[in-house]
This record gives C-alpha cells, sequence and structure tokens, in this order.
C-alpha cells in the first residue's frame, strides 16, 4: 500500500518560468538514469526480494522516496512552464506548436501533457522499462543500484551548471545529496551483504568450478595501448580470493574463422559458391518444401 501526501519531499519553485530548461531537465524523469528508471527498478527489486527484514525493507524505503523525487521534477517543470510558450514567443506566433518550437519547449509538454511533465528524456524519447535492473540477485542488484545513482548524480550536477534560477538550484541541490547518500547507502548494503556470508564478491557466486579456470584469471590486452598493463588490477590477487588476476599481452584468437553457414535458398541470401563468386540463389525443386520459409509455412499448417 502506498498513501500519498500532498506536500513535497523537498520544495520545487523556480524564481521564473523557462521552457527550454524545463525542456532540459526531462532527462532527470525519464531518461534512462533518470528518477522514473530507479523508482521502478528499486520498487521490482522490493517486491521480488525472497529475503524479508532489513534488505528489503532498505530497498522498498528508497523506492518510496524515489516516487517523490519524480513528483518534485514534474512539478518543477510544470511551472518552468507556466506562461510559456504565450509569454515567452512573439504574439505573432499563434499557433501553440510553432510556438513551442520557437521558445525551446519540449512540443510534447504542450500539446500532450498540457503543460506539464511526460515521461520522456529530453530528447523526447519515452521512458523505457528495458533501463530497469531487479535481477533476484541482490549482490548484482545493489552494484547496478550505485551506478545509476552515480550516473543520475552526475547528470543533475550538469544540469546544476546550466541554470542561475535560484529556486531551481535549490532543488537540484537537494538532489545531489540524495544521490550522494543513496551511493553511499548500496555501497555499504554491498558490504554488509558479504558480512552476513549472503553473497561472494561475483555475483552470482556459483559455478566456478564449472567455468573455464584457465581464462578466470587474464586480462586480455587488446588495443594498440598497452598502459593497461600497468594498472594495478594486472598482477594481484583477485577480489574474489580465488583468482588471481594477470595482464596477457595481445593474447591469440582460440576459435575458427567467424564463418556463417550456406543461406536458405528460400531467403534469397548472397552465396559466395565454391568458387568464392557470389551468387543469388532461389529454391530449386530439389530444395522446395525444405527451406526455412517452407519448413516455418509446414509447422503454421
Amino acid at each position: 500500500m502506498f498513501r500519498h501526501t500532498k506536500h513535497l519531499q523537498f520544495e520545487a519553485k523556480p524564481e521564473a518560468p523557462d521552457a527550454l530548461y524545463a525542456a532540459k531537465l526531462q532527462e532527470l524523469i525519464g531518461g534512462a538514469y533518470g528518477e522514473m528508471t530507479v523508482t521502478m527498478q528499486y520498487l521490482f527489486q522490493g517486491w521480488n526480494c525472497r529475503v524479508e527484514g532489513k534488505y528489503k525493507d532498505l530497498i522498498m524505503d528508497v523506492a518510496t522516496e524515489e516516487i517523490g523525487h519524480v513528483e518534485m521534477l514534474a512539478t518543477m517543470v510544470a511551472r518552468l512552464l507556466e506562461g510559456a510558450p504565450a509569454t515567452t514567443v512573439a504574439k505573432a506566433v499563434k499557433d501553440p506548436a510553432v510556438a513551442a518550437v520557437v521558445g525551446g519547449m519540449n512540443p510534447q509538454q504542450a500539446i500532450v501533457a498540457g503543460g506539464g511533465a511526460v515521461p520522456a528524456d529530453s530528447g523526447g524519447t519515452p521512458w523505457n522499462g528495458k533501463y530497469i535492473v531487479a535481477s533476484g540477485n541482490l549482490l548484482a542488484d545493489f552494484r547496478a543500484n550505485a551506478a545509476a545513482e552515480a550516473q543520475g548524480r552526475l547528470q543533475t550536477a550538469r544540469l546544476y551548471n546550466m541554470t542561475d534560477d535560484p529556486g531551481v538550484k535549490a532543488m537540484l541541490q537537494f538532489n545531489l545529496a540524495r544521490d550522494t547518500v543513496h551511493q553511499n547507502m548500496w555501497l555499504a548494503a554491498i558490504e554488509e551483504l558479504q558480512e552476513d556470508g549472503m553473497e561472494g564478491e561475483i555475483a552470482p557466486n556459483a559455478l566456478f568450478d564449472e567455468e573455464n579456470q584457465e581464462h578466470a584469471n587474464t586480462i586480455w590486452g587488446l588495443s594498440d595501448g598497452t598502459a593497461a598493463a600497468n594498472g594495478g588490477w594486472s598482477h594481484r590477487p583477485a577480489p574474489d580470493g580465488r583468482h588471481e588476476l594477470r595482464y596477457l599481452d595481445q593474447p591469440q584468437p582460440l576459435g575458427g574463422p567467424a564463418s556463417a553457414p550456406p543461406p536458405d535458398p528460400a531467403l534469397y541470401g548472397t552465396d559466395g559458391g565454391p568458387s568464392g563468386e557470389g551468387s543469388v540463389k532461389g529454391p530449386s525443386k530439389a530444395t522446395k518444401g525444405e527451406g526455412f520459409v517452407d519448413k516455418l509455412k509446414d509447422t503454421l499448417e
């Protein structure tokens, strides 16, 4: 159950309308690392968590907080759009859609949302549920969470330097602080997971005996740059305590040529043939009914 209160988590009042900045602020709402993403990421992690107690409670606490962040940003966008584009664009521009574009406003905010925020990023790309990570493995998820908060804080910091509005800056200062604490929180939770013996250093902490041990230690040096070999990670015990990291310079390929099989005649692909010369072949009587398309038809029938 969720209960909504009318009070914002933190104030969201700009000093003046700014349609162009409202479009930029959409990134923090519906971008890949925006507040909608972490909201849904944490909610689904919490709902999918099979471990009752402190970890599930932590996930649901921060998930619910993130809903409030979306509300703050959506409110800020609506207030930044107040009077736009009517008071910010020449009155000669009578068409609302044209006025929105001329004023630097996201037309979707005017046409679709009626002067409010939309579930999309700053480029107008709709938010996508594929942005979220909720695997059921807490170590893997908490690492993804720390990375998401880092990316979100980075974008917030960039947007902070794109405005001089004191009201907008005050809200973003709050957001920056919450991103800071959330990064530290997830990193601390990772440490506690390991201390509780619930997860190892590697997620999932399983199948080490099944993996190809010969390739579980080497860092492949595959670029012209060679400085990576001097990094501290290139010759040291691995963090998982099971492996020994070492740098392998210019490793040789272990597989054969990446050659695809001959094309199905029914698909009219170009076939090099025995001589290597290209040709496009269709199905012959000998192959009729044997191609992929024909097999598919047979299956459907």
